[in-house]
């Protein structure tokens, strides 16, 4: 099969380590937008594979949406042959993994110390592998083991097939306390069941087929022929045994392991074909292909479908059982950025469906989550979902209810929410017109974020014809210029008097910033880059701003943080001054110079950064990848624009790395983007053609896009 899914690395951004990232990212086997999907497990930490390990401990059921999060209703799943071995780092094989095949549909490792073949494809929520042992007289068995928490696990076995059966409560937080993985596990060969048992780490119960209790695992001892594949089919639900049994029975009983692989590979093919390029580089369709494939994990759909055809879902929020769609596993801090506007033109159906899972969120949780996996985890700030819901309004996405998704951000931004949901010290702000530096960290970053998603239920209000909302929320989105002093030239700490923080350090991270200082975080006014370049001085002092800030040494202070972030480390690591493209405050700085007057600083500077800070290997990241926000980074800015401001449908135009590319929408409408004189050492664009005729403007609307034709760059040395 040599479809687009061939180009695909999911290893791409893997080589990371908690002091320096290049993604932090994980190789999956699954679906786009899946429920449950599969990882090579090297370690049994939240770091759990490293691409330079050489032993192997399994293939783990996953959620992990973030290193940092951490991981809920995960399993591991390991073939071995002779001693029993049960636990991570006894079972442990050695792998090649240079020698294997990881692809977002198929994966096929040889585990050297077993002497076993290990195949593995995906569906939506379930697993399939195919296990290929040596013929030999010694025991052949499959391990299920589980992590910390309440588990139980029941061996079935009918003479001619099994089955493992059972539930784990592991996960690291964002659950209520009913939460549960359940998962049925068949096999299509006869096992021994006197050779079989359940263990809990090193102590083990022989011919133990039924329990219950703390991390509970499972052996089962096959009875194979020969050298004959023993094919396992693995099923997991939120819901239930029975439900899991069932989604096994509709997504993979009846089909071969290639059938089923085939399957996946036509998923991932149809996603990836909707955006067609001519490179000027090979490395360059690896690298975009990869990054789709990143971009369209997250957010994970989690819902399931009963006997009768009906969508139904698990709650996270309120440990019921709902009708329709949920997602989950996603900060919106990060992807708002650019992950939602890249599926507003690839997969605006998928999108509606997302969001539809995000306001049923909201409508079993009584507050939109800011950071869900699998329910409210509390970290980052802001409410973010403003701009993606704004986003998807201004563009006309249907498929989720506009008015209950206006209510739940009305919501939040007037009313203060219980523990962490909503915006922090939302009543300091309505009163103050910013958050207090002396009340709360982060304060700089907090009002930013408030005056931005203020400005977005703004325009949602706007377009569902609430009048006074509007007025009220464009006079609050100016709340961000209560921060600017001019005698610094950046945003400032501000106590709950009117004073500024002293003393002022222009490199020190923290405090009144969010991962970054006031180089990294004084840009986050996308709504009004205008007011901005007017506050610091007019369009040619902010573009000597915009220069300074790429000419200055990568210099920081570490501040209340006290301690040198990964972050800071990328940083410093890159020649890009204090343009910190390895975290997303400043993901839309570039597109600042546009606007200013010089789209040749920006054509110059994003290309750069697309040519030297990504690739298809497992440095391929400048930093944690997070949820598709850096792919979706690189696909955009190598289509030739960028979403500047979610929530106003248009897009900064940029340099287009390819001779061209074509966009095929559901509709069956095409769009076109050329390049014409394209080289890689060429980024300057001489003219701009929409539709054949000259494009007078630094930006191209996004209906312009989206009801096809075509887009032409002229470029230049």
């Amino acid at each position: 099969m040599n479809g687009l899914v061939e180009l695909v690395n999911p290893l791409q951004g893997t080589d990371s380590v908690p002091t320096f990232s290049n993604g932090a990212t994980l190789p999956l086997i699954t679906r786009p937008f899946a429920m449950t999907s599969w990882s090579l497990q090297t370690a049994e930490d939240r770091w759990f594979f490293h691409p330079h390990a050489r032993q192997l401990q399994g293939v783990r059921a996953t959620r992990q949406p973030s290193v940092w999060i951490g991981d809920y209703g995960h399993f591991v799943i390991m073939p071995q042959v002779g001693a029993l071995l049960p636990t991570a780092r006894e079972r442990s094989s050695v792998y090649r993994i240079h020698e294997s095949i990881i692809r977002p549909h198929y994966m096929n490792v040889f585990l050297g110390r077993y002497e076993t073949r290990l195949e593995l494809t995906a569906t939506a929520r379930c697993g399939f592998m195919r296990l290929t042992f040596p013929g030999t007289s010694a025991p052949r068995r499959i391990i299920l083991d589980t992590f910390a928490g309440d588990s139980q696990i029941r061996v079935l076995s009918n003479g001619h097939s099994a089955s493992i059966a059972g539930h784990t409560r592991a996960n690291s937080g964002g659950a209520p306390d009913n939460f549960a993985c359940y998962f049925v596990v068949e096999l299509d060969c006869p096992i021994r069941l006197e050779e079989s048992g359940l263990f809990h780490q090193e102590k083990v119960f022989e011919k133990q087929t039924s329990g219950k209790g703390e991390r509970l695992g499972a052996y089962v001892s096959l009875d194979l022929k020969g050298d004959a594949p023993a094919l396992v089919r693995i099923g997991t639900s939120f819901v239930s045994i029975e439900q899991a049994r069932l989604n096994l029975e509709r997504e993979i009983c009846g089909r071969s392991f290639e059938q089923a692989r085939d399957e996946a590979a036509g998923d991932w093919d149809s996603m990836l074909g909707r955006v067609s390029i001519d490179a000027l580089e090979e490395s360059h369709r690896q690298t975009f292909y990869s990054c789709m494939y990143r971009a369209l994990l997250f957010p994970r759909m989690p819902y399931e479908i009963q006997a009768d055809g009906k969508e139904f879902h698990y709650s996270p929020y309120d440990g019921r059982i709902h009708s329709g769609v949920i997602c989950t596993d996603n900060g919106f801090w990060d992807t708002h950025r650019t992950v939602y506007p890249l599926l507003s033109i690839i997969a605006p159906e998928e999108l509606g469906r997302i969001l539809d899972g995000w306001v049923n969120a909201y409508s079993e949780g009584g507050w939109f989550p800011n950071w869900a996996s699998p329910g409210e985890r509390g970290v980052m700030i802001g409410s973010h979902i403003d701009a993606v819901i704004a986003d998807a309004v201004v563009k006309d996405v249907r498929g989720f209810d506009w008015q209950k998704a206006y209510e739940g951000l009305w919501k939040h931004a007037t009313q203060v929410a219980p523990g962490e949901s909503g915006r922090a010290v939302l009543d300091d702000y309505l009163r103050t017109g910013y958050v207090p530096a002396d009340r709360i960290n982060a304060s700089v970053s907090r009002s930013l974020d408030y005056a931005y998603g203020d400005f977005c239920i703004g325009q949602i209000a706007k377009r569902l014809n609430r009048t006074d909302d509007h007025e009220a929320m464009t006079e609050r989105a100016k709340n961000y210029r209560n921060l600017f002093d001019s005698s610094v030239g950046f945003m400032r700490g501000r106590n709950a008097n009117g004073s500024w923080v002293e003393p002022f350090d222009e490199f020190e991270w923290g405090g009144p910033y969010v991962e970054g200082g006031a180089w990294q975080c004084s840009w986050a006014v996308p709504h009004d880059p205008g007011g901005l370049i007017e506050l610091m001085g007019g369009s040619e002092s902010f573009v000597r701003k915009l220069d300074r800030m790429l000419a200055l040494p990568p210099r920081f202070h570490t501040g209340a943080y006290g301690c040198e972030l990964h972050e800071m480390t990328e940083m410093a690591s890159a020649d890009f001054g204090q343009y910190a493209h390895s975290n997303q405050p400043v993901h839309h700085v570039l597109y600042l110079y546009a606007l200013a007057g010089r789209p040749d600083r920006t054509q110059y500077w994003t290309r750069r950064v697309l040519q030297e800070l990504y690739g298809q290997g497992v440095d391929g990241f400048p930093g944690d990848e997070d949820n598709g926000e850096m792919a979706s980074w690189y696909i955009l800015s190598a289509l030739g624009f960028y979403p500047l401001c979610p929530g106003i449908p248009s897009y900064v135009l940029g340099s287009p790395l390819f001779r061209s590319v074509e966009l095929l929408f559901p509709s069956g409408k095409r769009f076109l983007i050329e390049a014409k004189d394209a080289a890689s050492d060429k980024p300057y664009v001489k003219q701009i053609l929409l539709n054949g005729r000259i494009l007078n403007r630094t930006s191209i609307l996004h209906e312009g896009i989206v009801s096809g034709g075509s887009l032409e760059f002229v470029m230049k040395d």
